[in-house]
């Protein structure tokens, strides 16, 4: 179990590490292409349209034919993007290269949560994986610092990289035994009529917009208002080591108290903290607020896994499903919190994205607390959700 946490661990610590790494190079890119904000968005949510696109068949296959051949094609997958945005000098083809790098972290992330779910100790499962998106949230931390290497020593290099930790981690996964795929699935559109788990993509998608818009808007904000990259990388660094602390913690209160108070206390931070943070006008007083919203943002994610996997045992759905309704609802969340907010920003102001977000955050409050039915608290026995704030 030991070494399959710490397998698990790696793999999406690494996909988060080169997904978050184009947090310092956007300025860059977006000068020397001509991206505009909403050009910048697209860039920065091709990964998460890949992943949108791969949820489904990632979690399809990682039920059907097996966690490990999802896991070591996700890896194959990361790798091959990898070198194509190393090398891509065309902003065509840095798209397709996250997109891509989003399908594979689809399957990788898919593969390794379903099977660390099969795994894990019944009455740990919320602190084991919260565990795991420590590592993947450290990889978040990572990716900026791999950013700003590259503006030093070329993207040639950094991105190169993935090719060796893909073999290394390929190697480690295909030493294990993993459960073999099922036969008999449950049809995923049974998902669809089981609001537990409607409420767990809802509260997987928020966060994730959220997220899009931070990661498109904030960077260019700080870089307008003189930041170097340097600054930007530090900036995002602490971020996620914020939110480092945050999610195991949140993952241990979801396990004693169950998912809905701990959500409702993530909304309330969410509305409040989205409010305000494009209203600094210095540097470095944005990259303090930055840090700190960045940091409270990430309480939803264990309630939202524990929602969707719940909802999944309750309708008998195959735990790699649950992953793959997580992956999709993130998908599409970042989606539009990246594209639509950066070109929403572009055609208004910033504040206006960061405010229409909040207020969705705040009726979101008050829906659960009027619908308690739909977020019951999952027993127990069942195992947790995933995440990427990739």
């Amino acid at each position: 179990m030991r070494r399959l946490a710490l397998l698990v661990g790696a793999i999406v610590l690494v996909d988060t590490m080169f997904y978050a790494a184009i947090t310092p190079l956007l300025p860059h890119l977006a000068d020397e292409l001509d991206l505009g904000k909403n050009g910048a968005g697209v860039l920065a949510g091709a990964y998460a349209a890949g992943t949108l696109i791969g949820s489904l068949p990632g979690g399809w296959l990682a039920a059907r034919v097996g966690v490990k051949a999802t896991i070591l094609l996700g890896i194959a997958l990361m790798s091959i993007s990898g070198l194509a945005f190393a090398f891509g000098t065309s902003i065509v083809l840095l798209d397709a290269a996250r997109f891509l790098q989003g399908v594979g972290g689809a399957c990788s992330w898919g593969g390794g949560m379903a099977w660390l779910a099969g795994e894990a100790p019944r009455e740990r499962r919320g602190e084991v994986i919260g565990g795991v998106l420590g590592a993947a949230i450290f990889g978040v931390q990572l990716g900026p610092v791999v950013g700003a290497l590259a503006t030093a020593i070329g993207r040639e290099a950094a991105f190169s990289s993935t090719v060796v930790f893909g073999l290394v981690l390929a190697g480690a996964a295909w030493a294990l035994p993993a459960r073999p795929g099922s036969e008999a699935l449950t049809p995923p559109t049974a998902a669809l009529r089981e609001p537990s788990m409607l409420a767990g993509m809802w509260l997987t998608a928020l966060p994730a917009a959220a997220f899009g818009m931070i990661d498109v808007l904030a960077p260019l904000r700080l870089d307008a208002l003189g930041a170097t990259g340097l600054a930007l990388g530090a900036t995002f660094f602490a971020a996620a080591g914020v939110e480092a602390i945050v999610s195991p913690t949140s993952g241990r209160l979801a396990d004693r108290l169950g998912a809905r108070p701990v959500a409702c206390v993530g909304l309330a931070i969410g509305a409040l903290a989205l409010a305000v943070v494009d209203l600094p006008g210095t540097a470095w007083l944005l990259a303090v607020v930055v840090v700190l919203v960045c940091g409270l943002l990430g309480v939803l994610w264990v309630p939202a896994g524990l929602l969707l996997t719940g909802g999944a045992d309750r309708i008998g759905l195959d735990s790699a499903f649950a992953y793959a309704f997580f992956n999709l609802a993130w998908a599409g969340g970042f989606t539009i919190g990246a594209a639509g907010g950066g070109a929403l920003a572009q055609a208004t102001a910033d504040a206006v994205p960061y405010l229409l977000l909040a207020a969705t955050y705040a009726m979101s409050l008050v829906a659960g607390f009027w619908t308690p039915g739909r977020w019951r608290r999952p027993e127990p026995s069942l195992p947790f959700g995933s995440w990427r704030q990739r």
